[in-house]
């Protein structure tokens, strides 16, 4: 079983390729699994990522709109693309159920961490959990939100276990 720390690792790498060639139409999951040539990885896991790169890609403008928003100073224009991959990530992960908002800014934070400046990390975390908060209800659970851009690829085939961010919080 992938672990899905991997996954978001290689997802972010897929949202950081199709952001710097500017991709309108992007390729299948199947062309950006083959891209992802790390010899450490499965194919199940290469494959899961770029399911997760390209929904998160067909949201991409949703993502970039809300931290925008929440960022004035630091729209996406102005942050290095692999910022903008984590956050387009992480924003996808809340808004779409993959991750409850907590793993998904916990994972950001760490995929900062080991990719960014210095000073990223808590930038991520200080715009996620914004987001996060706006994004839950009066109640405190997540709202089902459809993104303002249609089409693009549906949700990774396989849908999360309702224990997996556990996995995550335990094992990384």
């Amino acid at each position: 079983m992938p672990k899905r720390r991997d996954i978001r690792r290689l997802a972010m790498q897929v949202l950081y390729q199709l952001d710097l060639s500017a991709v309108h139409n992007p390729p299948t999951a199947e062309t950006l699994a083959q891209s992802l040539d790390d010899e450490h990885d499965s194919d199940a896991t290469r494959t899961l990522a770029a399911e997760v790169a390209l929904a998160a890609w067909a949201i991409h403008r949703d993502a970039d709109a809300k931290v925008a928003v929440l960022a004035p100073d630091w729209p996406t224009h102005r942050q290095p693309p692999v910022d903008r991959a984590i956050l387009r990530l992480a924003y996808y992960e809340i808004v779409s159920g993959h991750a409850p908002p907590k793993v998904a800014i916990n994972e950001a934070v760490e995929l900062a961490k080991t990719y960014c400046a210095e000073q990223t990390p808590a930038f991520i975390n200080g715009v996620l959990d914004k987001l996060a908060k706006q994004h839950a209800d009066p109640a405190g659970e997540p709202a089902s939100v459809e993104p303002a851009s249609a089409g693009g690829p549906p949700p990774p085939q396989r849908p999360p276990n309702a224990d997996d961010w556990l996995d995550d919080a335990v094992n990384g």
